[in-house]
């Protein structure tokens, strides 16, 4: 089952990876729905990263943390020529995204790719310069400062976007929680690889094209906490 492949200690998730228990149809769904999708990384990185679809894609484009997959699978029926790679470790998020997937018009998507642990594993194990995009959208903030070194947005990490993004590939960042905005800004500031895109606060109060909006970010809003949309660019 899916919930038996948590066994090894992780370098950047500290979040819940179990909500309530699922359903024993949900858990078939799950692991039927990973049987097919879930990326083998045990086996070396392909030279050419679209081999890992099914399908021809043009780009790649990896999302981490997708939550209940709300703008992933948009995207994904957005565009069928470009290949997707999301990653979860919350089980009950993918178990919705599962759900979502086998239920959307074309059945499961054949350019959908998941990994359900550690999105460094996946990073570290990705061919360099293989991606045209990265999304870190609503990820944990850790408000409390010292829960601060917990943010995935680290120099560490950067380095990890830096070396598989495309040069022009883009990194793009949304949170509602101010704090963690300011630290995403310094953070890709002083790192050498990236700039940040925006010409105006137009650029960063205006949705991503296509954004398809998230019950957490609708919750946001309401409590009077505005997101912020950040674009930047692999130098």
């Amino acid at each position: 089952m899916a919930e038996e492949r948590r066994t090894r200690s992780t370098e950047a998730f500290y979040g819940r990876r179990h909500g309530k228990t699922l359903r024993p149809r949900q858990g078939a769904a799950l692991d039927a729905f990973l049987a097919a999708t879930l990326i083998d990384l045990e086996k070396p990185s392909p030279a050419e990263i679209s081999e890992l679809f099914s399908v021809a894609v043009t780009s790649v484009r990896l999302e981490i943390g997708f939550g209940g997959g709300e703008h992933l699978l948009t995207q994904v029926e957005r565009y069928p020529e470009t290949g997707f790679i999301g990653v979860e470790p919350f089980v009950n998020g993918m178990a919705k995204l599962a759900a979502a997937a086998e239920e959307g018009e074309a059945g499961r998507p054949s350019n959908l790719r998941v990994y359900d642990d550690d999105a460094t594993e996946v990073l570290d194990w990705l061919p360099e310069g293989c991606v045209e995009g990265i999304d870190l959208l609503y990820p944990d903030p850790w408000p409390k400062k010292r829960h601060w070194k917990r943010r995935f947005v680290s120099q560490v990490n950067l380095d990890r976007f830096a070396r598989v993004l495309k040069p022009g590939g883009l990194f793009r960042f949304a949170s509602d929680i101010d704090t963690y905005v300011n630290w995403t800004l310094m953070h890709c500031r002083v790192h050498p690889a990236f700039e940040w895109v925006a010409q105006s606060a137009l650029d960063w109060r205006t949705p991503y094209e296509g954004w398809p909006g998230t019950r957490y970010e609708a919750k946001a809003i309401r409590e009077g906490r505005p997101p912020a949309y950040l674009t930047f660019r692999r130098l």
